[in-house]
């Protein structure tokens, strides 16, 4: 049983071999070129080395697959006779080189020794020219490999072995597959060597460049996150978690019993945009984005829409209601951007909405939908002109309050508390505050200041029922003194 020895005839320009390679290819008997179309070739030709090459695969072949499928049998089949083989690729042989995979995972199942020397590659070139760090992501493709490309990609990519117009047209297609036509890509030949050459270039004119040859690869530069954006994994997943082999659960829902949790999702967005927290926010907005898909895969299921059309529908409606950014509208300010909004809502809803509160859902919290309806109000003129005539309506409805307390009417005293409610929202729509998420900030910090109290207690031993009002507010006052302090 021989044995395989695989080196590389690096980048191109023969001073770029290693020493080591270079003794190699000087004692090799018998040494096989994968192809002796490379620029080294003729000073190891003037340097009296002996080589044979595979370039006659690529004439009787159809495909790449069937090339490197019958150079790495006749290298497994010499070594098996007994021969103790030098096989040499271009560049690196731990680089983008198909042949040498299929070599190492054959030559394991038969038995056979394969030795590999290091060498430089075409990338470390490449990488000086372009001034690319590959710690930023960089994945290496053959041509042969493009069409397997993962949509998923989020790195650079360079795609060698582009050998002639017909790879670079194929090249093309499968990359416009993921890339917009228009992509900018950089075409490099005959790197490291006089006739070194480097076009950026539109997707779409790749196959048109002229001289692309054995020495020509492709790069092209990592997508920017937008253009890398889907939702595809998202309504895979749960088209798998509706489907009959997916989840109970899941299977049994409806547009009804969902409602709940799509609230409970929204306030957990609140409560991470208080929080300040953008590690949280980002997981409870894709627990929000969960719902959406939940909601337009049950719809879809039932043809009434997809989840493309609820994007299509959000998209032709911003495009629609911003004529000053995609259309010839100009405004001044934020302010006319807003009227122009009301302007369009109303020409779309036109005859549905016949009052001016229509369009406010009776579901919404309390103090949101007051806030919604003393907002629409005002858009017809239903409004104060300052704040102080809020203050006194407040202390008028107070007053109310406590002369209904006084009856012990119970109907009256809810009615006069919803007023003082009522009141106070449209001070914070005054105020230019939301009443709803004003709430729930206190409501958030009261739970941290009873947290602490809470923690105060178990710490040093407490009893609940031992502790009077003033020793709990005195732990009260500890925890806003800390709040205060960021301690």
């Amino acid at each position: 049983m021989g044995k395989i020895t695989i080196v590389g005839l690096g980048p191109g320009a023969f001073g770029l071999i290693t020493v080591e390679t270079l003794e190699m290819l000087k004692a090799a008997r018998p040494l096989i070129l994968r192809t002796a179309k490379h620029p080294t070739v003729s000073e190891m030709r003037s340097r009296g080395i002996e080589f044979s090459s595979y370039d006659h695969i690529y004439e009787e072949k159809d495909s790449f697959e069937e090339v490197y499928s019958a150079i790495v049998s006749d290298c497994l089949a010499q070594a098996a006779s007994g021969e103790n083989l030098v096989y040499a690729v271009p560049g690196s042989p731990l680089v983008a080189e198909r042949t040498v995979i299929l070599i190492r995972q054959l030559a394991m199942e038969q038995g056979i020794t394969v030795n590999i020397l290091p060498g430089m590659s075409f990338l470390e070139v490449l990488y000086t020219r372009l001034a690319i760090d590959p710690i930023e992501g960089l994945t290496v493709l053959d041509a042969a490999d493009v069409a397997s490309l993962s949509p998923e990609l989020t790195t650079a990519l360079v795609v060698t072995q582009v050998y002639n117009p017909h790879v670079a047209s194929e090249v093309k297609l499968a990359l416009m597959e993921y890339y917009p036509d228009d992509y900018e890509v950089v075409v490099v030949q005959n790197l490291g060597l006089p006739e070194e050459q480097i076009l950026s270039v539109p997707l779409f004119e790749l196959d048109r460049i002229s001289g692309i040859d054995h020495l020509t690869s492709l790069y092209v530069p990592r997508r920017a996150a937008a253009e890398r954006f889907t939702l595809d994994p998202i309504v895979d997943v749960m088209a798998t978690l509706r489907s009959p082999e997916g989840c109970i659960w899941d299977i049994e829902q409806s547009h009804t019993s969902l409602r709940r949790y799509l609230v409970e999702e929204v306030y957990e967005v609140l409560e991470a945009i208080d929080l300040e927290q953008g590690d949280k926010l980002c997981e409870e907005l894709g627990d929000l984005l969960l719902q959406i898909v939940f909601h337009a895969r049950i719809a879809e299921e039932s043809k009434v829409f997809t989840m493309q059309q609820v994007v299509d529908v959000i998209t032709e409606k911003m495009v629609r209601r911003h004529p000053h950014v995609f259309g010839d509208t100009s405004v001044r300010d934020a302010g006319e951007v807003l009227l122009n909004w009301d302007a369009i809502k109303q020409q779309e809803y036109g005859s549905e909405r016949l009052s001016v509160l229509d369009g406010i859902p009776k579901g919404l919290p309390s103090l949101m939908r007051s806030y919604k309806l003393q907002a629409k109000a005002a858009k017809v003129g239903f409004d104060w002109n300052d704040i102080q005539p809020v203050w006194d309506k407040i202390q008028e409805e107070l007053t109310e309050l406590k002369s209904a307390c006084e009856k012990g009417k119970n109907t009256e005293i809810e009615g006069e508390l919803g007023d003082v409610l009522f009141s106070v929202v449209n001070l914070a729509r005054f105020l230019k505050f939301d009443a709803e998420v004003a709430l729930n900030v206190t409501n958030n910090k009261f739970v941290r200041r009873f947290s602490y109290i809470e923690n105060a207690v178990n710490k040093n031993g407490l009893k609940w029922e031992k502790l009077g009002l003033d020793e709990l507010d005195m732990l009260w006052e500890e925890a806003k003194k800390q709040e205060k302090t960021g301690l």
